[in-house]
């Protein structure tokens, strides 16, 4: 395009003669109309450079958005939804999200939780972490055909987050669960067994919120889910409270082990990074809704490392054994 303008550019127009005496012009119209024409033709041959310098710089013009430029536009602005999305997501359900930290008190504390709380985790061993998420208290009411308790809340969690208080005979464990309550104040509770089931490695735990009220998880359901869909695992691992994860399902129908050497089947299979510490947190879809519980990650041995294949106990089997678990404290198999 330059080489054309720079080519245009060169055509200069002749100069146009002056005529000495107006009456010659006159005497003489077939004249005239000859240098009529020649006039014409310079004047076209004057402007046409213009004219397509114009319509150039028209076609040039950097305010004028290309195809290119608008699809990166596009994708700019789809990049920044998928990103607001995520932040949202985060935003609305990690206030569901609880830290759960198992404590070894020593021998010369053991009293109550209130006396362990006050003299701090220093005088205690920590015995792990994991994490989960606060069950609707209607499912409790509902089952228990009781009024609504305000302070009491319950928690859903791994069993084998919490297996040593489970099995303890010695007294000395303790649980300790941090929350946010629905003003986004954070505090932590003692955490009390409700129900175990070590056969799908769930558990149910109960705190005393008074004075706080608490944001219940939204249950979606896992039997729809597809391979390549979007997911999100929120949890504590390493003890690194409220991080999220990102990936899709990996697979589904998956056998993983449970604590009591039986098969968990139908399990999730994630790449979404899951850790020491996320187990018990919850796996999301894009709506915010829990698909499944974070349960294990296939580590090479002495690793302990997520290798991206990790796994989550479709929320369907959570739903169908919690209600149990709150009513009679162990699965419905097992009461019979």
């Amino acid at each position: 395009m330059v080489v054309v303008l720079g080519s245009l550019s060169q055509i200069k127009p002749s100069p146009i003669p002056t005529n000495s005496s107006s009456s010659s012009s006159s005497s003489n119209p077939s004249r005239n109309s000859q240098k009529n024409k020649i006039l014409t033709r310079r004047r076209a041959m004057v402007l046409a450079p213009s004219l397509v310098a114009a319509s150039l710089l028209h076609f040039c013009n950097p305010i004028s958005p290309q195809p290119s430029s608008r699809l990166a536009l596009a994708l700019q602005d789809e990049l920044q939804q998928d990103e607001d999305r995520a932040v949202n997501l985060f935003q609305e359900t990690s206030p569901s999200v609880v830290f759960i930290k198992d404590l070894e008190i020593d021998k010369s504390l053991k009293a109550s939780f209130d006396v362990v709380s006050q003299s701090g985790d220093e005088n205690s061993k920590v015995e792990g972490t994991g994490s989960g998420f606060i069950w609707d208290n209607l499912w409790m009411f509902t089952f228990l055909v009781l009024k609504p308790v305000n302070p009491l809340w319950l928690q859903v969690t791994n069993y084998h987050v919490i297996a040593k208080l489970a099995t303890d005979q010695s007294g000395l464990q303790r649980c300790k669960v941090y929350l946010v309550d629905a003003r986004g104040n954070g505090f932590y509770s003692e955490g009390k067994i409700v129900g175990v089931d070590p056969t799908y490695d769930l558990a149910v735990l109960k705190v005393d919120v008074q004075g706080h009220e608490l944001k219940p998880a939204v249950l979606g359901t896992s039997n729809d889910l597809h391979v390549g869909q979007s997911c999100f695992a929120i949890g504590n691992p390493y003890g690194y409270e409220n991080t999220l994860t990102i990936g899709v399902v990996s697979g589904l129908g998956r056998e993983i082990p449970s604590p009591d050497g039986k098969a968990i089947r139908g399990a999730i299979q994630t790449d979404a990074a899951i850790n020491s510490g996320n187990s018990g947190g919850p796996l999301i879809d894009s709506h915010g809704h829990i698909i499944g519980v974070n349960t294990a990650t296939f580590t090479r041995k002495g690793t302990g490392a997520s290798s991206g294949v990790n796994f989550a106990i479709p929320i369907d089997t959570v739903v169908r054994t919690v209600p149990y678990l709150i009513v009679y404290g162990t699965p419905y198999r097992d009461r019979f």
